[in-house]
């Protein structure tokens, strides 16, 4: 069994209000979601307007399955118009 996550730090340019930060990332986590079948929550920076950390974890049989379903997930998150990826971290355990 393998347990991998991917964290991104994200610029959400435009966004003036902790509302319209919300609706952006509820809007990118239920799309994860529906998509990938993966669990998605908001890591970090809570209270600040343009900025976002999302972490994406999945659990799967094989590594290589896993890596495949985060470099689709990386390029799903890279596409999304409203974020600009900062940084990323992954990890698979």
């Amino acid at each position: 069994m393998v347990i991998a996550s991917v964290t991104w730090e994200l610029s959400l340019p435009g966004c003036s209000s902790l509302k319209e930060k919300r609706s952006v990332l509820r809007s990118l986590r239920d799309r994860l979601r529906n998509k990938f079948n993966v669990s998605v929550a908001e890591t970090a920076f809570q209270d600040a307007h343009e900025r976002a950390q999302l972490t994406v974890a999945l659990v799967a049989s094989d590594g290589r399955f896993a890596e495949s379903v985060l470099n689709k997930v990386d390029r799903f998150v890279e596409c999304n118009g409203e974020a600009l990826i900062i940084s990323v971290r992954r990890g698979i355990h």
